[in-house]
């Protein structure tokens, strides 16, 4: 297959390398590793702490409305490298804030530098793959997001003992760096597929059952819209809130030691991964209304059921239930949105979508560490959730039927 203006290039080869861009991208669901670490260095409260990520999270949903609006004119292969900029230096300048012990630098540069950059790299590989990928839209977008989830497993994974052996900045100099190289070598095949590319027989059928073309200015005026814009928000809203205090409930409620946290916390992440991977791909065979649906009612339950684990056991295994959902509803939406509204103008539809992602990212933290401090527990902000979770099963309903 031929990329425009660029030698041939492998379909799954785009494809890895958006799963790698979205490894890097991914690692912010980490960022529960350094909240004991800033903590204990700088004498910052966990509300303050935790602004940065949930700062970051705005960010991401905002850049990625902005990024998927340029994304047709200036080319997915220059939005990564904007990306890749972004990132790398907004990760690496958190480690002078840390250095320099300014909260208000470090919601900069993490917050709204680095959570910026995620949005434009975040945008770009959905709307490469779906066109790349007619005929496995759900597959290949989870495959892709299935990155983003696996990113804060690795960070969680060597992170506790890089901070032990060179300290909190320089962890960050050194991050910053690798997803720099990363996601600028990403950029190299990250392209949108030639009209003049040849389609398998399955694949050109997929493509002739999608001939709709509706534009960003189109979809807004459609109720659909809002109700994948919602539903984006509660499935968000559910599992950010866990994910940003997922570090410290380890360690406040079951006494772990912060390398102990870290590990489970990276496990929590494998889920999230192959929740993507997973849901998406089932989204494919029953459809996506369906697996969202799913989603909504199953979370509900367990939400009900975490304040009452009194065992680490069974609230890991809990945990690894509703980031798998987390990732699952990710996954699963650029397919749907997809599906109703068409691939050519997915790119800046989905992207203001994602300001769901912006929203959320800011209500749900800031509920968990307020809730928290109010209370010294999580269980009425876990149960709060698990609320809003049924109330939002109506809204799948509302979406009319799509291609399976």
């Amino acid at each position: 297959m031929e990329a425009k203006g660029s030698k041939a290039v492998n379909r799954w080869l785009i494809a890895a390398a958006g799963v790698l861009l979205q490894m890097c991208l991914g690692t912010v669901y980490g960022w529960s590793v350094f909240t004991k670490p800033l903590e204990v260095m700088n004498e910052w409260n966990r509300t303050e702490v935790t602004l940065a990520f949930t700062i970051a999270i705005g960010a991401i949903g905002i850049s990625a409305a902005f990024g998927g609006m340029i994304l047709n004119k200036i080319g997915p292969r220059f939005l990564n490298l904007i990306a890749a900029v972004l990132f790398g230096i907004g990760t690496a300048l958190t480690g002078l804030a840390v250095d320099k012990r300014s909260l208000a630098l470090m919601y900069i540069t993490y917050g709204f530098i680095g959570g910026t950059g995620i949005g434009m790299g975040y945008v770009t590989p959905i709307s490469v793959l779906v066109k790349w990928f007619p005929d496995r839209r759900g597959l290949v977008t989870g495959m892709a997001i299935m990155g983003f989830g696996f990113g804060a497993f690795f960070m969680t994974s060597f992170t506790p003992s890089l901070i032990d052996s060179i300290g909190i900045s320089y962890t960050f100099y050194l991050l910053g760096l690798i997803f720099f190289i990363i996601i600028m070598a990403s950029s190299i095949v990250m392209v949108n597929p030639p009209a003049s590319m040849k389609q398998s027989k399955q694949e050109q059928e997929a493509i002739n059952g999608d001939s709709l073309e509706i534009t960003l200015s189109e979809a807004i005026r459609m109720k659909q819209f809002w109700f994948f814009w919602l539903m984006l928000f509660v499935n968000i809203s559910a599992g950010i809130s866990l994910i940003s205090q997922a570090s410290p409930m380890v360690e406040d409620i079951y006494g772990q030691t912060a390398t102990q946290a870290g590990i489970i916390v990276g496990i929590f992440s494998i889920f999230n991964g192959l929740g993507r991977l997973i849901w998406s791909a089932i989204s494919d065979v029953i459809g996506r209304k369906k697996v969202f649906i799913l989603l909504f009612a199953t979370q509900a339950i367990v939400f009900f059921i975490i304040p009452r684990a009194s065992n680490l056991i069974v609230f890991v295994i809990l945990a690894c239930y509703i980031y798998a959902c987390y990732g699952g509803g990710f996954a699963t939406m650029p397919a749907f949105a997809a599906d109703v509204f068409g691939t050519k103008h997915i790119g800046a539809i989905y992207g203001w979508i994602l300001t769901a992602w912006s929203a959320a990212g800011v209500a749900g933290p800031i509920m968990y560490s307020r809730i928290r401090q109010a209370t010294q527990g999580y269980s009425q902000a876990l149960v709060i959730t698990g609320i809003s979770l049924i109330i939002s099963l109506l809204l799948p309903i509302f979406i009319q039927d799509e291609k399976k």
